[in-house]
């Protein structure tokens, strides 16, 4: 069986096939010895032709169970895992080197468990991924409360932008769409939850991660994310959202969350005033 440097997985359901070419390119595009597998939640498997290129696995669920238990598809069956695993959006892409960066400083630190790096849009602007474990009041705002005004405020501090994007950080909650994993660490502390449809299972899983291991932005390289909130736009995203958050506040508490008041109070207090 071939040991791959890492394998990646992009969990589809009816993505426009020129974003996704990008991130299928991106990924490899390296000189490691790299797998990618496209798990398709679409009804129809029409993206198929687009993945019968050799590196990549086309794999048609013939159903939507949400885009954890997509990716558990490859988590779960170790081997079919590299040393490193990415989970990947399909509207990702980066430069060649990116994976090679990341690779070598996993291997210098094995007390990281997940590495994340900056992310911008197409325009140069930076993404604020790096965040705090949320509360009710974050989830509510962000969701519900259009003022631009009380947003600013919860964003500000939910998102970490009093933090210095340019440092290292080893962060509770990096999102979901670039996550760099090693795969001892998923072997130690589990899967996605696939009680979560989407929207905060990667939320869940990092917190799992922090636990034990670093989740670490690492801004030396930069990667592109064609980004939309869709669950602005569409009620049924929305919906799915708040289910997400009902679930998540139910597994680890709603006000009474003693774990979360530790993590957020202590990563405030180390990068607030940039004390990296």
């Amino acid at each position: 069986m071939i040991e791959y440097d890492i394998t990646g997985c992009i969990v589809t359901y009816k993505n426009n096939p020129v974003v996704l070419s990008r991130a299928i390119n991106s990924f490899l595009d390296t000189s490691l010895n790299v797998k990618l597998y496209i798990v398709d939640n679409s009804p129809t498997n029409e993206l198929k032709k687009l993945c019968s290129i050799p590196g990549v696995d086309y794999i048609f669920m013939n159903c939507n169970k949400g885009f954890g238990a997509g990716h558990n598809t490859i988590l779960r069956s170790r081997h079919l895992m590299g040393k490193y695993h990415l989970v990947l959006n399909p509207d990702i892409r980066f430069g060649k080197g990116t994976l090679e960066t990341l690779y070598n400083y996993m291997e210098q630190d094995l007390t990281v468990g997940n590495i994340m790096p900056k992310v911008t849009y197409p325009n140069g602007s930076l993404q604020y991924l790096c965040k705090l474990l949320p509360t009710p009041i974050d989830w509510i705002v962000r969701m519900f409360i259009p003022l631009k005004s009380i947003k600013s405020k919860i964003d500000y501090n939910f998102e970490m932008r009093f933090a210095d994007y340019n440092t290292i950080m080893n962060v509770p909650y990096l999102s979901g769409c670039f996550m760099f994993l090693r795969k001892s660490t998923i072997e130690d502390i589990g899967l996605f939850d696939e009680g979560i449809f989407m929207y905060g299972e990667d939320t869940d899983l990092n917190r799992r991660i922090y636990q034990k291991y670093k989740t670490l932005y690492y801004p030396k390289v930069t990667i592109i994310h064609d980004f939309e909130k869709g669950s602005h736009k569409n009620l049924r995203l929305l919906w799915i959202h708040i289910k997400a958050a009902i679930y998540y506040l139910n597994k680890w508490g709603w006000v009474f969350d003693n774990e979360r008041t530790r993590i957020n109070k202590a990563t405030k207090l180390k990068y607030k005033n940039n004390n990296i």
